[in-house]
């Protein structure tokens, strides 16, 4: 049941994705806020309180759900899992804003390629180059796929039913929301909303030498969110390295594991540092590296070896991701057919 309901949630979200999550994310986030409103005490033990009760009952609910559809009949848990996936992996969410930018790169629409990844990055990207922007794009590219599609992939496989999605999914949600201690746009990657530090966004902080960065976030925040950050660091310890490893497999593998070991833990969220410098290096780009937006110096660490990433490099990426996934997929196929023969 395992792998046809991955299967076909698969196809399912490339045929018709998903366009608009905020009816399910909206309610979540006004849940987290009154949670945060009635426990933040600016303690780390009111944060553990908090994630609990965020967490916990989502779970459950998920467990007990698709536990009574089985004992009903298979099929009905079948669908629940599809169903599931499709709304916790959701890839081509944010897919679309890669193959846009791709595009516009291509016709030389060099201000829509812009505007498009600062949509999607949630920061201004003026003065970007071609080539900056073709970088940003396939590192937004390599950790959204990580975790949009592989991580939630690995807890799906591991836990019963679709729980290990929804677990997963939720505690990236909590990590975002309190945990991250880094804003759009850092090198970090996507996952730091500006809004949910609690911070304002236009002083300067010093990262590498560069004023570019908002504030630390005030203690109570930093306190209360220390527990989402750990947990998620525990849950995407794993996917996080098992997606490395299929991106050195399926690309150059001994680079991939170089940069991996040299390189990840440069990266300001060491967790995306493993997933990017794999990537890098199996592609055989250069990624990270200082930046110039707004007027101002995003003073970045590199990751991978070769030439800077380019408007090629957006094809070779988009490559790299579907081979890891048909890895995957045959992996688990694998799996399935001999624990069916044994």
């Amino acid at each position: 049941m395992t792998l046809i309901s991955l299967i076909l949630a698969l196809a399912l979200e490339q045929w018709r994705p998903l366009s608009d999550r905020r009816a399910i994310y909206a309610p979540i986030g006004s849940y987290a806020a009154f949670l945060e409103s009635r426990f933040n005490a600016g303690e780390r033990h009111h944060g553990v309180i908090g994630w609990l009760l965020a967490v916990v009952p989502f779970v459950l609910l998920t467990w007990l759900i698709y536990a009574g559809l089985v004992a009903l009949h298979p099929l009905l848990g079948l669908a629940f899992n599809i169903a599931v996936l499709y709304v916790t992996m959701g890839f081509r969410q944010e897919s679309h804003y890669y193959t846009d930018i791709h595009q516009a790169l291509k016709d030389g629409r060099v201000e829509e390629a812009r505007e498009l990844l600062g949509q999607w990055r949630g920061h201004p990207c003026e003065g970007l180059t071609v080539n900056e922007i073709a970088k940003l794009a396939i590192e937004s590219a390599l950790a959204t796929s990580h975790r949009h599609v592989f991580a939630v992939m690995f807890w799906f496989i591991i836990l019963p039913g679709p729980v290990g999605a929804v677990l997963y999914r939720l505690a990236l949600f909590l990590y975002n929301r309190w945990g991250s201690r880094l804003p759009t746009g850092s090198a970090a990657g996507l996952y730091a909303p500006d809004t949910a530090l609690g911070v304002e966004t236009d002083a300067p902080i010093t990262l590498g030498g560069t004023e570019a960065y908002p504030p630390e976030p005030i203690n109570w925040r930093e306190r209360y969110g220390e527990f989402s950050r750990t947990v998620f660091g525990w849950i995407d310890a794993v996917p996080a390295r098992i997606t490395a490893t299929a991106f050195a497999i399926v690309g150059d593998f001994e680079d991939a594991v170089y940069c991996w070991r040299t390189q990840a833990s440069r990266w300001p969220d060491r967790l995306v540092g493993i997933v990017l410098s794999a990537g890098a290096g199996a592609m055989g780009v250069r990624l990270g590296t200082p930046v110039v937006r707004a007027g101002l110096v995003e003073d970045r660490p590199e990751m991978g070896l070769g030439d800077e990433a380019d408007v090629p490099s957006l094809d070779a990426t988009v490559g790299l991701v579907w081979r890891a996934l048909v890895l995957w997929i045959t992996v688990l196929l694998v799996i399935t057919v001999v624990a069916g023969v044994t």
